[in-house]
């Protein structure tokens, strides 16, 4: 037999294993997957938000603040109809230290991101979900999806698709804030 026949069999053994872990890698993201978003009484897996301004946000620096956080897009049309509901219940809590309101901006263009902002008015920090890691961390499915998470950073409320009303958010919220 020739050295190419009864040659090394490291190069096959690696491919194997190299198979083997892509398989094992992609097994576990179904998984993660068909768990769904994230439910209420879970904590809050953690997360960092740069937002447009600069700012940084880490949710292991805003335990003792309700959280209202909300994932959009420009391209989504229920996140306009609710944009004017989230402002103005950003409004009405914004003088407090205990309550903040963050927009993730969910698989969109940083002009388109800016313009929608401007375009509604939103004034509460937002920033990119850079490489979607927010979204995968909170598994979301789509936009707008909205988790409101108490002082102890565990998640009280998940809204699936756009507030009704600024009275809803409000009704979710301050429970959180023993009013």
């Amino acid at each position: 037999m020739t050295e190419l026949q009864t040659g090394p069999k490291w190069g096959r053994t690696l491919a194997w294993l190299g198979l083997l872990v892509l398989l094992a890698i992609l097994a576990l993201g179904l998984l993660r997957a068909q768990e769904g978003p994230v439910s209420p009484g879970q904590r809050t897996p953690e997360f960092e938000l740069s937002t447009y301004d600069g700012e940084v946000f880490s949710s292991t620096n805003l335990v003792g603040k309700v959280i209202v956080l909300n994932f959009w897009a420009s391209f989504c049309l229920p996140c306009a109809e609710e944009a004017d509901e989230l402002e103005t219940a950003w409004q009405f809590y914004k003088d407090r230290d205990d309550v903040i309101f963050l927009g993730v901006a969910w698989s969109d263009m940083d002009t388109r991101a800016l313009e929608y902002l401007d375009r509604y008015g939103v004034t509460y920090p937002n920033g990119p979900d850079l490489r979607t890691r927010i979204s995968q961390d909170f598994r979301t499915r789509g936009v707008p999806e909205t988790y409101i998470i108490d002082k102890n950073g565990i998640i009280s409320h998940v809204q699936i698709g756009p507030f009704a009303s600024s009275s809803q958010i409000k009704s979710v919220v301050d429970p959180l804030l023993g009013q």
